[in-house]
């Protein structure tokens, strides 16, 4: 591992070996957070190792042991739960929580398990080490990035300056933001499953390109590119998990997510296996059709291989659309979304009224060695080293130094900024709780 490290190799395999998937009913238990503590760790070494360039251990710990589908099957659990049972748990009557910490762990999870395939699914071999569950994953990107699509068409992400009047509102508005994040990490993932398209198997092959038809949502995608905006006249790109301002000299350039989605087409319409199973309809020419407006000389030069892209549309321009061979095959359908749904079919406001009761209303003393564990966990030389720049105060957005004492987890500029937004941080400060009630 690199020079920074937060977890030794030995360290590392058994947090590996121990990763398991988790029931809805069992999301923010004490062994799923500790699980959950574990995948946090993992991650950082994750992006440590991928930053050092000295080899990546944990992503060949993931393939040996057999983890990825584990991985997996944990990201679409708590999916899941995000659709089923926080909705409920939020319209409760008696779920007054003094503290959403323990909740809005939950929601950060899918981030957690997300972020760790987008780091680790670079390599081929993590994609093969999938196996049936990369259908699976193809259907998790499918819903993920036909969301984002929607949400363009909407103003976008929601903005995090607001006002919130009640804990609950606030994580709501939380876990709507962390969504269009996840959304494009989700991109990531489906860009590098692509770049496996040539040793694909059929079925997936055919879930990407005739029952979610990838290629015309992804060109929908760079028509309405979510991550960019106009604000006050200028071009903001989001990136780094808020927007930014691209300086005028840096506009033509590429950003990474335009440049994911432009390799994802590559893959999906050069690919002599994928060529093969693409139904090129009149609808689908004509919105293949409109990629030839944004093959611009500056793309080109950005991203020579997009020559053959731009001949392969020449060519589609004057070709007649003719279906394909209808082979017969037998198709793999993913399992891992209708089999939870099936198991817990209208048990959802029960595991509701559970975690309220069993999870969700954790003790002062529980909540004092949760932010310990976590002040642990966060460590700040790993937290720099993982960052790609310098954190910004939660409250002026200043490039910030100091963190909260208690939770570790806002940043600010100065003391004046702390004291400020206090009135909307203490309400998810995790020990927060304890300092009201000591008073």
């Amino acid at each position: 591992m690199g020079d920074l490290e937060l977890l030794l190799p030995g360290e590392a395999e058994v947090l590996v070996r121990g990763l398991r998937s988790f029931p809805p009913r069992e999301m923010g238990s004490g062994g799923w957070n500790q699980q959950h503590e574990n995948l946090e760790k993992l991650n950082m070494q994750a992006i440590l190792d991928a930053t050092a360039s000295q080899g990546e251990p944990i992503q060949e710990l993931l393939v040996t042991h057999g983890k990825i589908p584990t991985l997996v099957e944990e990201l679409i659990a708590v999916e899941m739960w995000k659709q089923k049972v926080f909705p409920v748990l939020c319209r409760l009557e008696d779920f007054k929580p003094q503290n959403t910490f323990p909740i809005y762990m939950v929601v950060h999870h899918e981030a957690s398990i997300v972020n760790l395939l987008e780091t680790v699914f670079f390599h081929k071999e993590v994609c093969e080490s999938a196996e049936d569950t990369v259908l699976d994953l193809v259907d998790y990107c499918h819903r993920k990035l036909t969301l984002l699509v929607a949400r363009s068409g909407c103003g976008g992400p929601p903005e995090e300056e607001s006002q919130y009047s009640t804990p609950i509102q606030e994580l709501q508005k939380q876990a709507e933001l962390m969504e269009f994040e996840i959304a494009l990490k989700a991109l990531s993932v489906l860009r590098y499953i692509t770049d496996c398209v040539d040793s694909l198997s059929l079925s997936t092959l055919n879930r990407m390109l005739s029952t979610h038809n990838l290629p015309c949502l992804l060109v929908e995608l760079l028509e309405h590119s979510p991550w960019s905006r106009q604000e006050g006249g200028k071009l903001q790109h989001f990136e780094g998990g808020r927007w930014q301002t691209v300086a005028p000299s840096e506009q033509q350039k590429l950003s990474k997510l335009d440049g994911q989605v432009w390799i994802a087409l590559y893959n999906l319409l050069l690919s002599p296996e994928a060529r093969a199973r693409y139904h090129l309809t009149s609808f689908a020419k004509g919105q293949l059709l409109k990629l030839r407006a944004f093959l611009t000389d500056t793309l080109l030069d950005q991203l020579p291989n997009l020559a053959d892209l731009q001949g392969f549309l020449a060519h589609l321009a004057l070709a007649e659309t003719q279906p394909p061979k209808k082979d017969l095959v037998l198709e793999q359908i993913p399992e891992i979304w209708e089999r939870l749904e099936r198991e817990n079919r209208g048990k959802w406001r029960a595991i509701a009224k559970h975690q309220l009761r069993h999870t969700f209303s954790p003790s002062e003393q529980d909540l004092r060695l949760q932010a310990q564990r976590w002040a642990e966990t966060y460590r700040l030389d790993i937290l720099e080293a993982v960052t790609p720049e310098r954190p910004h105060c939660a409250y002026c957005s200043a490039e910030a130094s100091k963190r909260c004492s208690r939770c570790q987890s806002e940043w600010y500029c100065c003391r004046e900024c702390q004291v400020k937004h206090w009135e909307k941080h203490g309400k998810a400060c995790v020990p927060a709780v304890q300092g009201d009630r000591a008073k």
